[in-house]
């Protein structure tokens, strides 16, 4: 059965994939090719990427994701060039092997949480409609509830700050022990709005962001452990990537930006410039990745379209001959 055929069915999705045109531009496919989209969602990478003639094995921890995916499948009629993975994207290179794939032509990442997940009140991860906190990617472990009402005062601070740049983080996480427990998100919100004299209702292009926002992107990349997953992840597209091959992540903030950007650099050869007090390291750095782009943000017509596409950043890079690298950023071979 052909890629249009299932990229035609029933199954439309209203989510709209970000920076969709300029990924598929970076990755470059080809008929025959095999891709993984690491972070399948509602299949918007994956659908224009079969119709490029594509093979795509594609993977997401969330089993509503792979159920959906599964029913897609069903409904237009099963496609041996779409693999699905329900596992983590750092285990990417496990879920190859266990395929019997040595190595593919691309790897794309949109990292972070998806519209579905947050459009799902009943999967606690936006404060826009109250629901239980929950924030699990996966659906198992731990709760965002967990960890708000049973880690301690000076831990909660630690991630709000870390993974929230929340300047108050003390202030907030002080405001929430004394409020527990918490049970929904609205409770969460509201006890991060009061201990920063925040109002729901103001308005006006000076009214300052709601700043809920930050603290529930803190908790939530806590509870999924999503920076680790980030860096695991880019490590293992190095290593199934085939020389010529491609890896593209498209990023929601600075924090994940910031990893990509160090990562791609690194991995170019680009190292910390030596100091004129200390001897120059003889030994030159390992390019597994060349033509790292810069920074690609959507076009002004795309925030338009679609307001969540406003802080995606876009990066990618080719692969060469050279043998991974260790994790870490030190040679495998």
């Amino acid at each position: 059965m052909s890629g249009s055929a299932l990229t035609s069915g029933p199954a439309k999705s209203p989510h709209i994939p970000v920076l969709l045109d300029e990924v598929v531009a970076a990755l470059d496919p080809k008929p025959g090719d095999l891709i993984i989209d690491a972070t399948f969602g509602a299949g918007g990478y994956t659908r224009r990427l079969l119709d490029a003639g594509a093979t795509v094995h594609a993977f997401d921890r969330d089993p509503d994701a792979i159920t959906a995916g599964q029913l897609w499948g069903e409904t237009c009629g099963k496609d041996p060039r779409l693999v699905l993975h329900p596992r983590r994207f750092s285990e990417l290179a496990e879920g190859l092997a266990d395929a019997g794939i040595a190595g593919v032509q691309g790897v794309v990442f949109d990292i972070g949480v998806s519209s579905m997940q947050l459009d799902q009140a009943a999967r606690g991860f936006a404060f826009s409609s109250d629901g239980p906190l929950d924030m699990r990617m996966s659906q198992d472990g731990p709760t965002a509830a967990d960890f708000l009402n049973e880690a301690d005062e000076g831990e909660i601070a630690d991630v709000l700050y870390r993974f929230g740049e929340e300047r108050q983080s003390r202030r907030i996480a002080r405001a929430i022990v004394a409020a527990r427990p918490l049970t929904t998100t609205a409770q969460f919100a509201n006890v991060v709005r009061k201990a920063l004299g925040y109002r729901p209702d103001m308005k006006g292009p000076k009214a300052p962001k709601d700043p809920a926002t930050r603290s529930f992107q803190a908790v939530r990349i806590h509870v999924n452990g999503e920076l680790d997953e980030l860096m695991e992840g880019l490590a293992a597209a190095e290593k199934v990537l085939v020389p010529g091959g491609r890896i593209v992540v498209v990023s929601f903030h600075s924090l994940e930006d910031r990893i990509v950007k160090q990562f791609l650099r690194e991995a170019a050869g680009a190292l910390p410039a030596g100091s004129r007090h200390l001897p120059q390291l003889a030994a030159k750095p390992v390019v597994v990745f060349e033509k790292p782009s810069g920074a690609i943000r959507p076009t002004a017509e795309e925030e338009t379209r679609n307001p969540r596409a406003r802080s995606a950043t876009l990066r990618w890079a080719v692969r060469t001959t050279a043998p991974a690298r260790a994790f870490g950023g030190r040679s495998a071979a």
